[in-house]
């Protein structure tokens, strides 16, 4: 088997790479907070953390993308996850995110998950991108709203989330032609 090469891809002011391992106690403190993992599966222990940093980065080998860590270039903190994303039994390719809460409103969600979609339809043959969001999560509908998708239909999370959810996105002629 070729090895793996996953990218590294560059905003203005953020980098977006794989999960490593010096990333484990930021990612950890991220889905300690509750506030911040509410509506990704919930408040995890280390133990949790652990095991969704690590399906994670399976997920490159699996599928050949999957969630990268997200880095501030002034500063080298991590500060979330964002990317492409589709488990089995998801409801489509999806791009979504999580950013560490002293990071929110700083559009980084946006300005990372643009990256990520852009790359998504361009290696990855998509002919739509969704973000799964719960009816209650405000502040991702907003993101999705910026990045100019609608409500496409419902779902209901694959176990162990059970939960429903709205599938926000676009096809991937919407996305290009917006980026044009």
């Amino acid at each position: 088997m070729a090895p793996l090469e996953i990218p590294t891809l560059e905003t203005e002011r953020l980098i977006l790479r794989a999960p490593q391992p010096g990333d484990f106690d930021a990612w950890a403190a991220f889905c300690a907070d509750e506030e911040a993992a509410r509506y990704i599966g919930g408040k995890q222990d280390r133990i949790g953390a652990w095991r969704i940093m690590s399906v994670m980065a399976g997920g490159w080998f699996t599928r050949g993308y999957s969630m990268f860590s997200v880095i501030e270039k002034p500063t080298g903190r991590w500060v979330g996850r964002v990317g492409p994303w589709q488990p089995e039994g998801w409801p489509g390719p999806e791009v979504g995110w999580g950013i560490v809460r002293d990071a929110w409103g700083a559009g980084y969600a946006t300005e990372a998950a643009t990256a990520a979609i852009d790359w998504a339809f361009a290696t990855q043959g998509w002919t739509e991108v969704i973000h799964t969001i719960e009816a209650a999560n405000v502040n991702s509908q907003k993101v999705a709203q910026r990045l100019g998708s609608r409500i496409l239909r419902q779902a209901v999370l694959p176990p162990p989330m059970n939960v429903a959810v709205d599938c926000w996105g676009q096809s991937r002629e919407e996305w290009l032609a917006r980026r044009r």
